[in-house]
């Protein structure tokens, strides 16, 4: 499948995902404020439901309070021997006549109004008797519903221009409002825990409920507890509920699980994809490796094969000097090839398990200077000079020597192999102390390396890609060694380079003094 292909439908994947997963949210966001609606209008219901009880309530202690005066007072004039006095009222009957009304002294014995007709049946019983006295009955009950009505509307006009002067104290039961509260909550649906405070017309809180929590306060319901009263004298009950939150997601609650698992599988595909990719490289790498491999091993199998050839011939055998020479050519190619073959089985080995170091106290200055020395020979042959500033005061380091060499020699090995064809190869080798740590820089005046591949170089079997030729040798693995190496020593490596200009690679070893 190309590379385009994939990116295609892992875009359009991608999109999917997110797509369901944002109208997941959506919709949850939908249904939290839904909810949240739902909640306020109950609880504003509960709260009116309760300010009517506490009006009912309040109204019925007047009424009460009115009649037991009434009575108490009709009961202190028979006890002095007084004539209760009377008080007329004129009203308007529900059939629009206007009644001149004395209302009863008291409801516990008091004599009846003057005004009002009593019900008597003659002595003398005749034939229209009967419904004569029917009407004077009817006539005495309307009569009396009008003088109650009377009583209650003078009932509520006291209220109106006294009741509000009085403190809310007196005037609500805080525990009869607290059941009110709790009824009305429960009947709009709502069983949560609350807590409400009460504030006079003067803003004063006149009254907490027991349990009373500030949490939750900043979501609070206001209510008047009398409605009828002057916006300036109003009092006012405040509720709040310090699990409404809780309450609200428990609501929506369901929907979570179908987030998680839509962002999981939105996840396990980015993984796959990333799998993909990651698949996709290395099979491009291993492609190159095995095409590297092939022109690697080809160049030293070719020579042993023509080198074997040329012993078959009879001349040769003749000449001591020609048959050293093409022993010393099958020689050293086989030893070439050994080292190819061991990098490859050195790398697989690093797969599976940190590398065994043989490590000792090593002056890494004299280290140095004897690759130098060695390499000065192969430096040489491409008109190009090696110059060292080995600077280090404490050289002193726990490592493996034959790794440590290799290092170097890769690292050198690397700035030959990527020289410019129209400059002079110069190489520069340096040591510095730097606290706790001895530093090594080998620095060329080569190719260079672009930024997008600087960071790929220490991957196994990476090469920075130079089209079709293959002009350069290897197997993409000296740097990747040279990385492992070094990390298995607790160093540290990094490069540093410019295209066209060179490249520096510089490495950070642990002194032997900070060794554990």
């Amino acid at each position: 499948m190309k590379k385009s292909t994939i990116w295609i439908l892992g875009v359009v994947m991608a999109l999917s995902f997110l797509s369901l997963l944002y109208w997941q949210i959506s919709y949850i966001e939908e249904m939290v404020k839904m909810r949240n609606e739902q909640f306020d209008e109950a609880v504003k219901r509960a709260l009116m439901a309760a300010s009517k009880e506490v009006e009912l309530e309040e109204a019925e202690r007047w009424v009460r309070e009115d009649i037991s005066e009434a009575d108490k007072k009709a009961w202190e004039l028979r006890s002095q021997g007084s004539s209760v006095p009377t008080q007329r009222f004129m009203l308007t009957s529900p059939d629009g006549t206007i009644i001149n009304l004395q209302p009863f002294s008291g409801l516990s014995g008091s004599s009846a109004p003057i005004d009002m007709p009593r019900a008597m049946i003659s002595r003398k019983h005749g034939a229209k008797s009967i419904p004569r006295t029917s009407r004077s009955q009817a006539d005495a009950i309307r009569k009396r519903y009008i003088y109650q009505r009377a009583l209650l509307d003078e009932v509520a006009w006291q209220m109106i221009y006294h009741a509000k002067d009085e403190p809310v104290e007196k005037r609500v039961n805080f525990k009869n409002l607290d059941q009110y509260l709790k009824s009305g909550l429960v009947d709009n649906g709502i069983d949560l825990n609350y807590h409400f405070k009460v504030i006079d017309r003067d803003g004063r809180e006149v009254y907490q409920c027991p349990d009373y929590s500030p949490k939750g306060y900043e979501k609070t319901y206001t209510q008047p507890l009398f409605l009828n009263d002057p916006p300036a004298r109003m009092s006012f009950v405040k509720v709040h509920f310090p699990d409404k939150n809780n309450y609200i997601f428990d609501s929506v609650s369901f929907m979570i699980p179908s987030i998680i698992f839509t962002f999981v599988l939105l996840i396990t595909f980015i993984f796959t994809i990333y799998i993909i990719f990651r698949q996709k490289k290395l099979t491009e790498m291993k492609n190159d490796f095995i095409n590297n491999m092939t022109h690697e091993f080809k160049t030293p199998i070719s020579t042993i094969s023509l080198a074997a050839q040329m012993l078959n011939d009879p001349a040769v055998g003749k000449s001591p000097v020609m048959f050293q020479h093409i022993s010393n050519v099958i020689n050293d190619e086989t030893k070439r090839l050994r080292f190819q073959v061991e990098k490859v089985l050195q790398m697989s080995m690093f797969d599976r398990q940190q590398a065994t170091l043989k490590r000792k106290e090593l002056n890494a200055n004299e280290l140095i200077a004897g690759v130098i020395n060695t390499f000065a020979l192969k430096v040489e042959r491409y008109n190009g000079k090696i110059d060292s500033e080995l600077d280090a005061e404490c050289p002193d380091v726990f490592v493996d020597e034959m790794h440590i060499t290799n290092v170097i020699f890769n690292l050198m090995d690397n700035a030959v192999k990527y020289k410019r064809p129209d400059v002079d190869l110069h190489l520069l080798v340096k040591t510095w102390n730097e606290p706790g740590k001895l530093m090594i820089s080998v620095q060329d005046n080569g190719i260079g390396v672009k930024k997008e591949d600087l960071k790929k170089i220490f991957n196994k079997f990476y090469r920075v890609h130079t089209g079709n030729l293959h002009d350069v040798k290897g197997f993409g693995l000296g740097l990747a060694y040279v990385k492992k190496i070094i990390t298995d020593h607790n160093g540290t490596i990094r490069a540093e380079s410019e295209l066209n200009v060179g490249t520096k690679f510089i490495i950070a070893l642990p002194l032997l003094k900070t060794k554990k």
